[in-house]
């Protein structure tokens, strides 16, 4: 039978955003694969293995990640590559609507000249 500790971590090991990748966690938090590692040996981060087409990869806790982060560069690092992390990822879905409204403004475009040569 599992304590309570047991299920609790488990759990976050389940919950969706909770968990991500060693490659992620080098994008997002500006660590090396080396710092990953010798923070895994350390103690200070658990991981899973995972595989992906043949590929393996780490499966870290993000609070963890966090936390080394943190104390390694400070709270304020941490705030600066969290916010670079999240003006990449509104940049990349602005880029995305404009494309998708300029797609939109064609077809608009298209059905207007359709409309218009039949009102002739």
């Amino acid at each position: 039978m599992k304590t309570r500790d047991h299920a609790e971590l488990d759990s976050e090991w389940q919950r969706k955003g909770a968990t991500l990748s060693d490659k992620t966690a080098r994008e997002e938090f500006g660590l090396t694969q080396d710092e990953i590692v010798q923070a895994i040996r350390a103690g200070k981060l658990r991981y899973r293995e995972g595989s992906i087409y043949g590929n393996p990869w780490l499966r870290l806790l993000r609070r963890e990640v966090a936390a080394l982060v943190t104390k390694k560069h400070g709270a304020d690092y941490l705030k600066d590559q969290q916010a670079r992390t999240e003006l990449a990822r509104v940049n990349r879905e602005l880029k995305r609507l404009n494309a998708q409204v300029a797609a939109l403004e064609q077809r608009r475009a298209q059905l207007d000249a359709e409309l218009g040569k039949r009102r002739q």
